[in-house]
Parts: C-alpha cells; sequence; structure tokens
C-alpha cells in the first residue's frame, strides 16, 4: 500500500520555508529571498518515492496582516493548513523558546492535522547550542534547509505520518502549477535580488504571453509597481536596471524549460494593486470572503 497526502509547510516568514521545499524537491521551484514575504501564495510540490507520495504545500509567512495583499498572504496559509494531511512547522533553531503553531498562526481551534515542530538553520548553531536544543526539544526534527542536513529523516518522518491512499500525481511530476506561473515567479525574484527597500514588496509580475513553440522560448512579462517613482527606479538609468534584471530572470528560465527564451520584459503602473481586490484578483491572490 503507498502513502500520499497534503504536507503544509508554515512558519514565521525567513524561517525557511521555501528553501527547505526546493530542498526536498531537488529543484528550485519556489522563490526564495533575504527579504520576507517573498512568497505570496500556496506552492505545491512533489516528491515521489517507490511507496510514498508528499505533496507539500510552500506558504507565506504567519504574520498580522496591515493591508490587503497580506490578508491574502494569511488566508493561503490558514488554507493550506485546513487542507494539510499534516503540518511541517518550521521554526528557528537559533529561537530559544518558539510559540506554538497555534499561537504563531493564531489558530481559534486546534489543527487537526499531525503537526511536526521543525528546527531549521541548524548550521548557525556551533555543536553544543545544537546539542542543548536536541536535549531540550527531543520530539522536533532538527535540520538545515540550506545544507540538506537532516533532511533525509524529516522526509522519513513526514511520510510515515501520510493516510493510506494511491499516489495524487503521475510519479514523475515534482510542481503543480504552470510553467507560466513559475516563470512570473522567478521575474519578481529578480526584482527582488536588484532592488532595495520598500519598491521589491510593490512588484508584481504578469506573464503576458507564452508560446513554448516558439525557438527560441517567446515570453512577454509586465512587472507591475504602484508608483512612477517605483517604475523609473526599476527601469534605472537609460533602462540598465531592467535589462540586468531580464537577463538575470531570462537564465533562471531557460533552466527551468530546458531551452533558449527571449524574455520581453515591460514595465508598467498599477496604482496601489496591493490593496485593491480586483487587482489582487488578476494576480492570483484570494481575500477572505469577508474582506472583499
Amino acid at each position: 500500500m503507498t502513502r500520499a497526502g497534503i504536507v503544509a509547510v508554515v512558519g514565521k516568514p525567513n524561517a525557511g520555508k521555501s528553501t527547505l521545499l526546493n530542498r526536498i524537491i531537488g529543484q528550485k521551484i519556489s522563490i526564495t529571498s533575504p527579504k520576507p514575504q517573498s512568497t505570496r501564495d500556496r506552492i505545491l510540490g512533489i516528491h515521489t518515492t517507490a511507496d510514498v507520495q508528499l505533496i507539500i504545500a510552500d506558504t507565506p509567512g504567519l504574520l498580522a496582516p496591515q493591508y490587503a495583499l497580506q490578508r491574502a498572504m494569511r488566508a493561503a496559509a490558514l488554507s493550506a493548513l485546513a487542507d494539510a494531511d499534516v503540518i511541517a512547522y518550521i521554526v528557528e533553531a537559533t529561537e530559544m523558546d518558539p510559540p506554538t503553531l497555534e499561537v504563531a498562526a493564531e489558530l481559534e481551534t486546534p489543527s487537526r492535522a499531525q503537526i511536526v515542530t521543525v528546527c531549521n538553520k541548524i548550521d548557525a548553531l556551533n555543536p553544543r547550542a545544537l546539542n542543548r536544543r536536541r536535549a531540550a526539544r527531543p520530539d522536533d526534527i532538527f535540520i538545515s534547509a540550506r545544507t540538506g542536513e537532516g533532511i533525509p529523516n524529516l522526509i522519513e518522518r513526514l511520510g510515515a505520518l501520510l493516510p493510506e491512499s494511491p499516489f495524487l500525481y503521475p510519479d514523475d511530476e515534482i510542481g503543480a502549477q504552470s510553467m507560466r506561473f513559475f516563470a512570473s515567479e522567478l521575474v519578481r525574484e529578480t526584482a527582488l535580488e536588484q532592488l532595495q527597500d520598500e519598491v521589491p514588496y510593490s512588484v508584481a509580475c504578469e506573464i503576458e504571453e507564452f508560446r513554448e513553440d516558439d525557438k527560441p522560448v517567446y515570453i512577454r512579462a509586465v512587472i507591475y509597481v504602484e508608483r512612477d517613482s517605483q517604475k523609473g527606479i526599476l527601469i534605472g538609468d537609460k533602462g540598465a536596471r531592467i535589462r540586468d534584471i531580464g537577463r538575470a530572470a531570462r537564465i533562471k528560465i531557460e533552466k527551468l524549460v530546458d531551452a533558449p527564451v527571449y524574455l520581453d520584459l515591460w514595465v508598467k503602473v498599477l496604482p496601489n494593486w496591493r490593496r485593491n481586490a480586483l487587482s489582487l484578483k488578476r494576480f492570483g491572490y484570494t481575500l477572505p470572503e469577508d474582506q472583499r
């Protein structure tokens, strides 16, 4: 009998959730950034062995939302918790006394799914401090998503907790989103890498055209910001910055599609899109019904 089910990966911003998903899958499918709140929606990765299939849901960081986009991000995380068969609650191993999941997520009722607390970033601890953490939290799984230490043990633990079930996806798939989605996320990740201060949080990317049959693959992408001043920063002096972003993003997308790519990149202004329900819907984000 095989096992299969959904593992929701949840935790505070910058706990290493996306890095963990990419490590387990063995390929980059979720963008990563030192800047918090880079993951905005649920990203599904699929890890399949001979008898176990983990459908891993990377989620936005748990935070107190201040505007509509953040409310949509929180809703995505809570939805993943509700759908999960198992929850991998990611905390930082350097944190002395992390809150429980119920406290961190402000859950009104305990989760029905089994919770595995995963202490990430053990590579930031010296051996003595790590041994003290292990002794204090013997039920936790200790890992480094960055180096891969402890990952096989985590995969085994999560798989053993999944229900008996046929596989939910073909065993050669590694992600549930479309190539258009991943290309959009890679453009946004590249903008996050090259922009400073508040501009990255105002960036959204939309793929207007994706022609896979062309040689090279043709992609027309639009980066949206909220103000004209942000557009100027994104374009840069004589277009230098947007060319740099396009060049770096194209290289990432070529690795994803395993083919040459022509990336036609534009910048437009959509005022206050992070606070507008219709704009959020356009970019694929969903607000809770009582907040639309």
